[in-house]
């Protein structure tokens, strides 16, 4: 069996022993934050886990809120392609247009990584195609850099 492929241009994937599919942390510590983000929105929307991210929307009832690193659920979501998971956290009120410390929308996310689907959603929603991130990239620029 090959090991999964990562999803982004750059990334490493690695496969879990016990959970083939799944990406292996090579740590074996994880810090409060690291696990604040396991069981929160953000893992789950970086899953696809639908469920589970309507779940933590029905306890919790923020889409809008960041990690640690300045990422809301929707821009783990759009990075990895989950249009299902995207369409729940735009239909509760996820901002189309949160931005990371570097300046990156959903919209770059979806863009960088290939996510079409995803890209038009996000644009159907009122993403700023014309937004550009700290290096002054829009989200077009993020789909020529992938070749």
């Amino acid at each position: 069996r090959s090991p999964p492929a990562p999803c982004c241009p750059g990334e490493v994937a690695m496969p879990a022993p016990c959970c083939p599919g799944r990406v292996a942390v090579p740590s074996v510590h994880q810090s409060l934050s690291e696990m604040d983000f396991e069981r929160g929105i953000w893992a789950a929307a970086r899953d696809g886990d639908e469920a589970r991210v309507l779940q933590l929307l029905e306890r919790r009832g923020d889409p809008a809120e960041p990690d640690q690193a300045g990422y809301t659920a929707l821009h783990y979501a759009s990075r990895n392609g989950h249009l299902a998971v995207c369409r729940l956290l735009l239909e509760r009120g996820a901002p189309c247009d949160a931005r990371t410390p570097g300046g990156a929308t959903p919209l770059h996310r979806a863009c960088y990584c290939g996510h079409r689907a995803v890209t038009e959603l996000l644009l159907a929603h009122g993403a700023d195609p014309a937004a550009t991130d700290s290096d002054g990239r829009t989200g077009l620029h993020k789909v020529g850099a992938r070749g």
